[in-house]
Formats: structure tokens, C-alpha cells, sequence
């Protein structure tokens, strides 16, 4: 994604970029300090074990944040909101434009149908993909059910019958699958499935560039790409 990154802001021709902590074992931190006290933005496609790092040189260096890492626990999220109170931190788990479009359909729709669709819920992704469900499937959860009144049921076995207020998650770990999520909304005698398939890596550094474009000129605060939507 780094990489991805890195090609994408230079095609913009309106930014530059350096991307730091290339290796998974490296001292995030003090390669951002080496290479980032002069930068506008951060933007991390890292992994959840660098949080910390990031927060602490974004929080000491007064720098605006885009944290697209998924698979946060909760004492990263808990941090991650008391770092908002000191710098703008744009935060989503998909920062693809079409998925958090997706996002608000599928609420609509789940709103629409209220108790009368059986709902199931299907994310695929590369076989190097260690969260599961999805930091996306998660989102489109709670599109689907904000006030937790339904039941996640994570994969089905044995012989047991589909509960009325159940939304069934299955998560498929495979080959080079970029991403692909679907939301069946099953009912008596007609199926409304939504999907959406990403192509390539691409759409996750173009969302990514576009909410930094956004958190620079922002206050303190935490936001996420519906944020980034409305404005642009």
C-alpha cells in the first residue's frame, strides 16, 4: 500500500511523498522523525503493532492523520480518540469512495426492509489478510444494525436453524483477492444482494490522498470519510 501511495500522490503531481517503516520490524517512530518533521500530512497503511508510534509523532509533531490501519483493539481505539483531541485524525477502516457510498445505500436499504429480509453478509480478501470479519465488514454491520438489536453469527456448522434476527458473516481468505464485499437481503420469494469488488489497491491510496487533502485543513477532532464526502 506504501507503495501504491507513494505512486499514486506523485501522479497527482500536486504532492510529494516518503514512505517510511518498510519493514515490518522497523522503528516506525524514528523514521518518521528522520523523514517526516516537515511534512503536511501522515498517512498510515501500516500494521495495528505501529499504532502507537504513529499516534505519539503525530500528537508531538502537531501533524493532521489519516489511519487507515484496520484491526484495531481497544486500548489502540481509546488512544486513538484522545490523540484527536490534540490534532485532526481522519479514521476509516475502507477508504475506498465507492464502499463508503455502499455504506449509506446499504443503510437505507436495511432500514427499508426493517425485520422482513434475512440478512447475510460475505467479505473475501488475499490469504495474507490476518482481522476477520473485515474492518470493512464491520462498518457495514453496524450500517446494517447500529443499535446491535441482531445477532452476528460468525459462519455457519452443524444442524441448527437460521434464527430470525441473525446477520450471518462469512469471511473467505484466498490468493490475491483485493477485496469484495456483499450484503444479501434475503426475503419471501425475491433477493436484493449489494456488492461491491475492488480491482486494485489503488482506490484505498486515491480515497487516502483524498482525506488528507481534507484533514490539513481541519481542527482537532476525529472524522471519517463521510466527512471527506460532504465536503468535497
Amino acid at each position: 500500500m506504501g507503495r501504491v501511495l507513494e505512486q499514486i500522490i506523485h501522479e497527482s503531481g500536486e504532492h510529494t511523498a516518503v514512505v517510511v517503516g518498510k519493514e515490518i520490524d522497523s522503528d516506525v517512530y524514528l523514521e518518521l522523525v528522520a523523514n517526516c518533521t516537515d511534512a503536511d500530512c501522515v498517512i498510515d497503511f501500516s500494521h495495528i503493532s505501529k499504532m502507537e508510534d504513529v499516534l505519539l509523532f503525530a500528537r508531538e509533531n502537531t501533524k493532521p492523520l489519516v489511519v487507515c490501519t484496520t484491526g484495531l483493539n481497544e486500548n489502540q481505539e481509546f488512544s486513538l480518540q484522545n490523540s484527536a483531541k490534540k490534532i485532526p485524525i481522519v479514521y476509516a477502516q475502507n477508504m475506498s469512495v465507492g464502499i463508503n457510498v455502499l455504506l449509506d445505500v446499504v443503510r437505507r436499504v436495511s432500514a427499508a426492509l426493517g425485520n422482513n429480509f434475512d440478512i447475510e453478509l460475505i467479505e473475501k480478501h488475499h490469504n495474507l489478510k490476518e482481522d476477520a470479519p473485515s474492518g470493512t465488514a464491520t462498518m457495514l454491520l453496524s450500517a446494517i444494525d447500529g443499535i446491535n438489536e441482531k445477532t452476528i453469527v460468525n459462519g455457519r456448522k452443524g444442524f441448527q436453524k437460521r434464527a430470525k434476527n441473525e446477520i450471518g458473516v462469512h469471511a473467505v481468505r484466498g490468493g490475491t483477492i483485493v477485496g469484495e464485499h456483499s450484503i444479501i437481503f434475503a426475503g419471501n420469494d425475491e433477493i436484493i444482494e449489494i456488492k461491491h469488488t475492488a480491482l486494485s489497491k489503488r482506490i484505498f491510496a486515491e480515497g487516502a490522498l483524498r482525506a488528507a487533502c481534507f484533514i490539513v485543513k481541519q481542527k482537532s477532532g476525529l472524522y471519517n470519510m463521510k466527512d471527506v464526502l460532504a465536503v468535497n
